[in-house]
């Protein structure tokens, strides 16, 4: 990574941690869209257990274990971690739900081939460069057994409020201090590319216009 990436992805850090310092449950309490479909997908194929990847204050998380699903949460702010655990503990689902600091720019801890499903909301959106992106999900699939699934959902380019975001190097933007990419249905293939795609989706949420997307790692007919 180099030294202007290094800072940038301190700054967001620091700006997230902020963020969800000033305003708990940032994100509000409901869960998103694509946490309710992931619930669907994971539990057709039999999977009781996920990781979820940049959970913030684990709106998503909590939903999945109300739905019986056990929940390993990471995120790279503490602030938003420790409103996961308070909560977690509060609704008695601290048996299904672990949290643990990490910031994906790093490598994940699980070893390979170790993990059923990953989900990731907005996560894939956030400042990575092109390469950070790549390696990312090379890492989710590493972790992933054969047949694993991942779904995540991502703003699309299509969303009327990536026009108030100023354009910066390598597909990035900026809002409000907050540094993000939006997703076109090239990208979104691109990063396919050692997957099977099952679905790639438009939806829309709120005033957002999103993709929604589950790839399942190969080698398992599942």
């Amino acid at each position: 990574m180099n030294t202007g990436h290094v800072e940038l992805a301190r700054a967001q850090q620091e700006r997230w941690e902020s963020a969800y310092a000033r305003h708990p449950q940032l994100q509000g309490a409901e869960p998103s869209a694509a946490a309710g479909w992931a619930a669907e997908v994971f539990g057709a194929a039999g999977i009781d257990d996920v990781l979820e990847l940049g959970a913030g204050h684990g709106r998503d998380a909590l939903f999945l274990a109300r739905q019986g699903f056990s929940v390993h949460a990471t995120d790279f702010s503490e602030a938003a971690l420790d409103q996961l655990r308070h909560e977690a503990q509060r609704e008695g689902l601290d048996d299904r739900v672990t949290a643990a600091l990490h910031d994906v720019r790093d490598p994940l801890p699980p070893a390979d081939a170790t993990v059923n499903a990953v989900f990731a909301n907005l996560l894939l959106n956030m400042a990575f460069s092109p390469s950070e992106l790549r390696s990312l999900v090379a890492e989710i699939h590493r972790v992933l057994c054969p047949g694993g699934l991942f779904v995540y959902a991502v703003w699309s380019t299509a969303d009327s409020c990536s026009q108030y975001w100023r354009q910066l190097e390598d597909g990035l933007a900026m809002h409000d201090g907050f540094v993000g990419r939006f997703f076109d249905e090239s990208l979104v293939t691109e990063l396919a590319a050692e997957w099977r795609l099952d679905e790639a989706t438009p939806y829309d949420e709120g005033q957002r216009r999103m993709w929604r997307v589950t790839m399942t790692k190969p080698g398992q007919e599942s």
